[in-house]
């Protein structure tokens, strides 16, 4: 038995000869995109004019003077932006400006998740497992178990090699 994939513009719905034509377009903002960054798939000649289209903008963020609360992120033209400097001009302005070190990406140190705790005790993660980790998971595997569940996530399986291993569960000896 073959299998054949065939590719469809997500703009036009039209179908691609083959994959060569395929570009693919991750939306990071629009004001319709209310869950994070998608992927759209479409034709080349589809997407040829979004470079034309590109504008020169400044992305900024306005804090308030206090630092309190979240700063509000604004996109304008770069234009629109530059006039705003009147004493000296905005490439000079930007030149001699005080440097900032750019946002971390990902989760800050505070919202990192400690897995020694009941609230996130088994769920699935790349680190190591703490011995507090693995006793949590031991004594409450009932109520670890429900939760994860519950969160749509898997389940932890002491007959599970893997799980046996990670979280210190003795392994049954079957005797044949």
């Amino acid at each position: 038995m073959g299998r054949k994939t065939v590719y469809v513009s997500d703009f036009s719905g039209a179908v691609l000869d083959s994959a060569d034509e395929l570009v693919r377009i991750v939306v990071l903002e629009h004001p319709d995109l209310v869950a994070g960054p998608v992927r759209l798939e479409a034709r080349q000649d589809e997407v040829e004019s979004i470079d034309d289209a590109a504008l020169d903008v400044a992305v900024v963020e306005i804090h308030d003077g206090q630092g309190d609360g979240e700063p509000r992120r604004v996109v304008l033209t770069a234009s629109e932006f530059d006039s705003l400097a009147t004493d000296v001009p905005m490439a000079q302005l930007l030149r001699t400006a005080e440097r900032v070190k750019p946002a971390k990406t990902g989760r800050k140190a505070a919202e990192r998740v400690d897995y020694a705790t009941l609230e996130h005790a088994g769920k699935p993660h790349r680190g190591k497992t703490t011995g507090e980790e693995a006793r949590l998971v031991r004594d409450h595997l009932d109520e670890i178990n429900k939760r994860l569940a519950d969160e749509g996530l898997r389940q932890i399986d002491p007959a599970d090699p893997d799980h046996a291993e990670r979280y210190g569960f003795a392994r049954s000896t079957d005797p044949d």
